[in-house]
């Protein structure tokens, strides 16, 4: 078994009641018992170029395996065609249940459509899908909290706050930069939000400073997340914004990709030297070449968001509905697609900076302290 699952159900599996024939899905009108082996759960995942997003497909995978359900994973490469198509054939192959993170939140609504009239529960994961009445469940982080971590974890590395949230002993004024997700990830727009809201007072007392002027998301969101479009964004800043001889001190990046990105373009530009020191630059997802370079003293943190509980939450709610219950929200406000508002349950997050790998990331099995120092897993 992967050393990332884990355990989170007891006992026996119980038969469930659910639709077992013509395709209708966990909720048709026709039901008789059917053991877990009997059911298949669709899993699509947006791509398999992020490790965090093959640790999700992998791990809600093998906790539906091990309880006993047929699983059909599929990994659409980035690709808004291919994960039209895999969803479809996961429907017309007769799923039970769809888990789905999308790579474009609105490019779904006909494969949505297709799985309410087959009766099969649609649960969004990690982003939500929008524009539709079609989706059942949300399972994601707090989303708004990631932006605020990330902010928080940027002040820090500044000296303008401390861990604990005091004021720091530095005043600025620092030169930063804003980096934000796709636009067509409803998520982005959380970690944003989160994030400006955080930074807004500082921006606006002077402490903080964003020379190049650009500070809408329109102007700084990197389309699918690529980490190439990241560092030629920052070779850009570099050169139009930072040509006179002063220096970026920070840089907020919602995700380690984009990080190592914004990296590489600073340290082409001469940044890490002991005359002119690396930027402040955060993270999120804790991916393992990025940690490795928090460990290095590179990178200054990232935001650490448990994916075996995330495919943990996920299973839950699928079993709920395989079983013609609603699954547990501990959200019914927040998240509004659009057409409705989607209950959700949200988990927490985790800000890791050098002194916290061996605790969050090492201790709880998450990685191995070989692979902290490889910057690579193992398998």
């Amino acid at each position: 078994m992967n050393r990332r699952f884990v355990t989170v159900f007891g006992g026996a599996v119980l038969a469930l009641s659910v639709a077992a024939c013509g395709g209708e899905g966990a909720g048709g009108d026709t039901e008789e018992s059917a053991a877990p082996e009997d059911l298949t759960i669709g899993v699509s995942m947006p791509t398999q170029t992020s490790e965090r997003w093959i640790a999700d497909g992998d791990s809600v995978r093998e906790q539906l395996e091990e309880l006993g359900y047929q699983v059909d994973l599929q990994f659409a490469g980035d690709d808004i065609p291919t994960q039209s198509q895999q969803v479809d054939q996961m429907i017309t192959q007769g799923a039970d249940v769809l888990i789905i993170a999308a790579i474009d939140g609105t490019a779904l609504s006909s494969q949505l459509q297709a799985a309410a009239d087959a009766d099969i529960p649609v649960i969004a994961y990690d982003r939500l899908i929008r524009d539709s009445e079609n989706v059942d469940f949300y399972v994601s982080f707090d989303n708004y909290r990631v932006g605020v971590a990330q902010a928080e974890a940027l002040l820090t590395g500044l000296g303008l706050r401390t861990a604990d949230g005091a004021p720091g002993e530095a005043t600025g004024p620092f030169n930063v930069e804003l980096f934000a997700g796709s636009l067509d990830d409803n998520n982005a727009h959380f970690f944003f939000d989160g994030a400006m809201d955080t930074l807004q007072p500082f921006i606006d007392d002077g402490s903080l400073v964003v020379k190049s002027g650009q500070a809408d998301i329109e102007q700084v969101a990197i389309l699918r997340w690529q980490q190439e479009t990241a560092q030629r964004r920052m070779e850009d800043l570099l050169t139009s914004s930072y040509n006179d001889g002063s220096r970026v001190d920070g840089v907020l990046s919602p995700y380690d990709g984009l990080s190592r990105g914004i990296i590489t373009a600073l340290q082409n530009a001469g940044y890490g030297a002991a005359a002119n020191p690396m930027a402040v630059v955060t993270g999120q997802d804790a991916e393992i070449a990025s940690v490795k370079l928090i460990d290095d003293g590179v990178q200054h943190s990232t935001i650490f968001k448990d994916t075996r509980l995330l495919a943990e939450q996920a299973v839950v709610a699928a079993e709920a509905f395989l079983a013609g219950e609603e699954p547990e929200a501990n959200d019914t406000e927040t998240y509004d697609n659009g057409v409705k508002v989607v209950p959700s349950y949200l988990l927490p997050v985790e800000t890791v900076y050098r002194d916290d790998i061996q605790t969050a990331l090492v201790d709880s099995g998450y990685y191995t302290a070989e692979e902290v120092a490889a910057g690579q897993t193992d398998g």
